[in-house]
């Protein structure tokens, strides 16, 4: 693979392009039918655009916005205007209109482009208020007035070619690794967001640490359906890039199932909530099945938790286990893992922490769940899994180029050359968490024996009882989420004698366990006030959570009628909940399980 060392994401563009020819680069579902971009006709539309985003007055340092799904387009908008000297600023379709605002004038975007007319109406709804909005343009659909169709700013940088035909290359070659590549906005849990700076030199010197850390390869493909809004999957594009592999595009998150049939992809990238669905889906058919079905599908796990154990301690398979585990195989994994296409070699896992018991499962099944660990302040990648570097429970080992330690009172600390330039406009919140050359990353963590990191909970959200003990809740709720009949669950108790939890039931689940046992309702907050209901999962919380300690268990829980909602401000576009939100919408809630 081409040698980047201290370099930009141009360069790793130019010499992927180069190094890399295939006829399918890129592919993308239109009409019902997968369809391929050639690496040259990539280089040929990016070369093009960012010459026509010169042609707009995009000049280095000014930022270019990208509102879009994930698409091809996303990320030859994305190097394009990278190789013009510009600063991309990712921004989620999620958002609200006024969110949307927020971060294109924070940023003081000058080019905005948007997937289509549906994120063209979010921007037309706030332009007036964007003074240094000069051009808004359209991917997909008649731009309306006023703006511009991605394919004419194309054919702009086209002609700018033939005037200038060394242009792009001068441009590019320009760009420096320490000039700033990209502001993102980082979701946050409190507050409003901070726009994180990374350089060129961030972003690259990632990619080359995961690339030596984990063998991704030319011959793999993967399967982008994670925002690319999001770090991780915009770091991951570009690994995936520089290693030479193709990339598929999912048409949308509910399709993913059967893209991940027709596309078969060998990496994705996803965050823990996947791979939870896909568990509770396959223990709800076990369930489902006869007791014969039931009892081959327990004997197999066993098998194939004990084969993973041995490959894992990197010890030698006895002949009688590998003979099992291949029964198994045929009989039990190789139906579940086929719904994946079944040639994934990695699924890299980030966003948040992924539960033991659901790693150990799929590991089992011969699917390797990679956790890791980063912030969008570290490019993101701080710690990862790979073959012979994998603990269950644990986010990984400290990537190559990365340091890690832990403070005094438990915070993870980071420095290396992925770690941000700053927040954008914002000295002082730099100043909080920049101190001496290491990031203060606000998460609680330690090191076992070998030097995994096991995370234990952000800092700010650590429960302190009025007993004074000390109860990390991220931990806990993620027990309470692997039950298949919890959606969410947030743990409270702050200064409180004891910890409860508000629950989100998988409605459908709890609708058919109520009508099974004569539970009469008429709604789901009807039956989310019935005393039966409440006992039933508070039981469920316990029998997923019998090793904590006595004043860590819960005991009592408030069930909650609907799903915490992104509209509403209760989740991230990443769906991390927003604690403070919730606890202060549900405060009567919460203050009714604390009533003598």
């Amino acid at each position: 693979m081409p040698d980047l060392g201290a370099s930009t994401l141009c360069r790793l563009f130019l010499d992927s392009c180069r190094t890399y020819k295939k006829p399918g680069r890129m592919s993308f579902k239109r009409d019902g039918v997968w369809e391929k971009i050639s690496t040259d006709e990539v280089e040929t539309t990016v070369r093009r655009l960012s010459l026509g985003f010169q042609a707009l007055g995009l000049e280095p340092g000014d930022r270019l916005a990208i509102l879009s799904e994930n698409r091809p387009e996303w990320v030859m908008a994305d190097f394009a205007a990278l190789a013009a000297g510009g600063v991309t600023v990712p921004i989620y379709t999620s958002l609200l209109p006024d969110q949307v605002r927020y971060i294109i004038g924070d940023a003081g975007a000058k080019i905005v482009v948007c997937s289509d007319l549906e994120m063209w109406g979010k921007i037309a709804a706030v332009r007036n208020a964007l003074p240094e909005l000069e051009r808004v343009i359209v991917i997909e659909g008649d731009p309306p007035a006023g703006a511009h169709a991605l394919s004419d700013v194309a054919e702009m940088g086209r002609r700018l070619e033939a005037e200038e035909p060394d242009r792009f290359e001068r441009t590019a070659a320009a760009v420096r690794p320490e000039d700033l590549a990209s502001i993102i906005y980082t979701s946050g849990t409190t507050g409003l967001p901070k726009g994180v700076m990374l350089s060129h030199a961030n972003f690259t010197s990632n990619v080359v640490s995961l690339a030596e850390f984990i063998d991704f390869c030319e011959t793999d493909t993967g399967l982008s359906f994670l925002p690319l809004s999001h770090v991780l999957e915009r770091t991951a594009t570009f690994l995936l890039f520089y290693v030479g592999a193709a990339m598929a595009y999912a048409e949308s998150i509910e399709a993913v199932a059967s893209n991940m049939v027709e596309v078969r992809p060998t990496i994705i990238v996803s965050v823990p909530r996947l791979f939870e669905k896909i568990y509770a889906r396959v223990m709800d058919q076990v369930m489902a099945g006869s007791r014969l079905k039931r009892a081959i599908f327990v004997w197999a796990l066993a098998t194939g938790k004990k084969y993973a154990a041995r490959t894992i301690a990197g010890e030698a398979i006895p002949v009688h286990l590998s003979f099992k585990r291949a029964i198994a195989a045929k009989l039990v994994f190789s139906k579940i893992i086929s719904r994946t296409g079944g040639r994934i070699r990695y699924a890299i896992c980030g966003g948040a922490p992924l539960s033991r018991d659901i790693a150990e499962f799929f590991y089992a099944l011969g699917l390797r769940i990679m956790p890791g660990y980063g912030l969008t302040e570290t490019s993101p990648v701080l710690t990862g899994s790979a073959p012979g570097k994998v603990r269950f429970g644990t986010a990984g080992r400290a990537i190559p180029r990365v340091e890690l330690r832990i403070a005094e009172d438990g915070e993870i600390l980071a420095r290396g050359p992925n770690v941000m330039m700053g927040y954008y406009k914002n000295e002082a919140d730099t100043r909080a968490v920049l101190k001496d050359g290491w990031l203060h990353t606000g998460d609680i963590g330690r090191f076992d024996e070998d030097g995994f990191l096991i995370i234990t909970d952000r800092k700010k959200d650590i429960i302190v009882t009025s007993g004074g003990k000390n109860v990390a809740p991220q931990p806990i709720e993620s027990l309470i989420q692997a039950s298949p009949l919890i959606a969410s669950a947030v743990v409270v108790g702050n200064s409180r004698k004891f910890v409860s939890a508000l629950i989100v039931p998988d409605f459908e689940k709890l609708e058919a366990y109520a009508k099974a046992h004569g539970i009469a309702f008429k709604d789901r907050t009807g039956l989310s006030r019935r005393p039966e209901v409440a006992a039933f999962l508070l039981d469920e919380v316990n029998r997923m959570t019998p090793g904590l300690a006595s004043y860590e268990r819960i005991k009592k829980i408030a069930v909650l009628d609907r799903e915490f909602d992104l509209d509403m401000g209760e989740v991230t576009p990443t769906l991390k909940v927003r604690r403070n939100i919730v606890e202060r919408k549900y405060a009567d809630v919460i203050e009714s399980l604390y009533k003598e």
